[in-house]
């Protein structure tokens, strides 16, 4: 079973009580399959689904304006959105994630972010995300590369 197979088992959390709801290790198997944080540990992607949250949105919904602040990527887990303005159209879908632009440059978002289908992202702020990069350079480094595509 994949992360993105494991995580459509924990997808209906909503309705849960709180106490039935996906765990920081439950996560952590999550996100563990993904090419991003495929060499880190799971202590620490415990540590890091602890300092995400998780976000849906509807067809339509605007995830990410031009102007917002740059503060967290988003990692899509279920769904799919669409990038309107720069740096180019693009559609998105499970494991891609988005966001990373205006965070590595510090400036403000420069792109729209629009859910094509029902949207699940986890949005992982930047302090979080840079802890745990400095330990995996890894992780910057796949970031970069995708920049370009």
């Amino acid at each position: 079973m994949t992360g993105l197979e494991a995580y459509a088992l924990l997808l209906d959390h909503s309705s849960m009580r709180f106490e039935e709801r996906p765990s920081a290790g439950e996560w952590a198997d999550v996100l563990s399959t993904l090419p991003l944080f495929s060499k880190v540990g799971k202590r620490r992607l415990r540590a890091l689904a602890r300092s995400a949250t998780v976000s849906e949105f509807a067809p339509g919904d605007i995830v990410l304006a031009p102007g917002d602040n740059a503060d967290s990527l988003y990692l899509i887990l279920g769904g799919e959105a669409r990038v309107l303005g720069h740096p180019a159209r693009r559609v998105l879908g499970s494991g891609d994630y988005f966001g990373e632009l205006a965070v590595v440059d510090d400036t403000a978002r420069s792109a729209m972010i629009v859910a094509t289908r029902g949207l699940h992202v986890m949005r992982i702020p930047w302090r979080a995300l840079l802890r745990l990069a400095r330990r995996h350079p890894a992780i910057p480094l796949t970031v970069l590369e995708n920049l370009g595509s």
